[in-house]
């Protein structure tokens, strides 16, 4: 039979693991990880841009994927604004 020392060591140990393991998943992504548009622009974590690639344009939030910061595809397309002359007044 084991010996009950050895046990409660055992027991403190997995519950201290535990205890970092939590606090470690639960803390908050680093401020300065952010990602770059093809132009350069800096984006933080949880942001949307217009992504263009090889002449496609979509919608992607900057998010982090294990430790690295990644673009994940929000929708098709990007949102584009139109002016009809007609309706536009003359200065």
């Amino acid at each position: 039979m084991k010996s009950p020392v050895g046990l409660r060591v055992l027991a403190l140990s997995l519950a201290a693991i535990a205890m970092v393991a939590e606090s470690a998943a639960a803390s908050p992504p680093d401020r300065r990880c952010t990602c770059r548009n093809r132009d350069g622009t800096k984006y933080e974590l949880g942001q949307i841009a217009c992504i263009r690639v090889g002449g496609v344009s979509y919608m992607a939030r900057c998010e982090m994927n294990l430790n690295v910061t990644t673009w994940k595809k929000v929708r098709d397309g990007c949102p584009t604004a139109h002016v009809n002359s007609s309706t536009v007044p003359a200065l």
